[in-house]
Formats: structure tokens, sequence, C-alpha cells
């Protein structure tokens, strides 16, 4: 009897932990919603302001992994799109319409980013790897958002890059370097409370 207890008490065991491991995951991805949207509203002053989305979304995706950061950006944007003004710039478009704005190709990038940098922190603890992939996850948002000026908008290369890659870079720059120190710190604890 005592033999026959076991396995139904492992598997039942299994059940719960699995149970919270969901639930954990899940509390992460819409607490990260809330971070990416907090970080719209959180602007760095100067001649073009910096929000603070960048910073949260490549800390999601390191600390989230690729699917569930790309879960909490794509429910950001799709809370966004369904007019829940949780984007940087409210007041100039709502839902749908804020996609073909100026910004569009940077929220496209925002998915992008999370998931490259999920991947690379997911497959490797090499360290270059991971400032690589903060790097890289930052370069892919800008880059993307001068795509989406030259076809949309129908701007020379130039005149997008000017006005959508250079104002921003030295800033994104620091905030992913941010990203990556706060994510060293928090990279063991983080794993400890998934229950790794």
């Amino acid at each position: 009897m005592a033999k026959a207890a076991l396995p139904k008490a492992a598997s039942g065991l299994l059940t719960a932990a699995r149970g919270r491991t969901f639930a954990w995951r899940l509390a992460a991805v819409f607490g990260f919603v809330g971070l990416i949207a907090v970080g719209a509203h959180l602007k760095v002053g100067g001649p073009v302001p910096l929000t603070l989305q960048t910073f949260f979304v490549l800390l999601a995706g390191a600390l989230l992994g690729p699917l569930d950061a790309a879960a909490a950006v794509g429910v950001y944007l799709a809370a966004g799109a369904a007019g829940v003004p949780l984007f940087a710039q409210v007041g100039s478009a709502t839902g749908l319409s804020y996609f073909a704005g100026l910004t569009g190709g940077y929220l496209v990038g925002f998915v992008v980013a999370a998931v490259v940098v999920g991947m690379v922190t997911t497959h490797t603890r090499k360290t270059w790897a991971h400032m690589a992939a903060f790097a890289s996850g930052t370069l892919l948002i800008l880059v993307l958002g001068v795509a989406h000026l030259c076809i949309v908008f129908k701007m020379p290369l130039g005149g997008a890059l000017a006005v959508g890659f250079v104002p921003f870079v030295a800033g994104d720059a620091l905030k992913a370097a941010a990203a990556f120190g706060l994510y060293r710190g928090l990279r063991r604890s983080w794993q400890f409370l998934k229950g790794r």
C-alpha cells in the first residue's frame, strides 16, 4: 500500500509544482506588461525625449525567455491596439492607428528584440553573448523603426536615420547597458524564484 501511494504522491507534487510554475509565469508576463506600460510614460527630457520602454523590453527577454517575453510584449501591444492608453504618445493616436504612425516600426521591434535577447540568454551563459544580445536587441528596434519610416513615410534613408536613429542611439545604448547590469544582478534570484 505504501509503495502504491508513493507514485500518487509524487504525481500530486509534480502537478502542484506545474501549477505554481504556470502561475509564476503568468504573473511575470503580466508584471512586465505593466512595467513596459509604465516605462512608456517615464520620459527623460531633452530635445528628443527618451522613454524606458526598451529598458523593460530587453529585461523581459532576458528574464522571461523568448516565449514569455514575446507574450508580455504582445499583450502590451494588443492592449494598446485595442485602445488602452499604454503607448508613449497617447494624445497623437490611439488604437491600431498608432501602428501606422512614426513609432510603428519600433513597436514591432520590441517583439523581435525580446525574442532575440530571450533566445540568447536561455541557450548560453556566456557573458559576452548576453552583452551582444542586449546590444543587438537595441539595434534591431532602431533598425526596424528606421525601416518603417522609409517604407511607410517614404523618407530617404539619410533623413530616416537623422530622425529615427541618431537622436536615440546613445540613450538606447545606455538603457541597454543598464538593463544588462540589472539582469546580471537579478539573474540568480530570479531563477531561484522560478524554482529552477
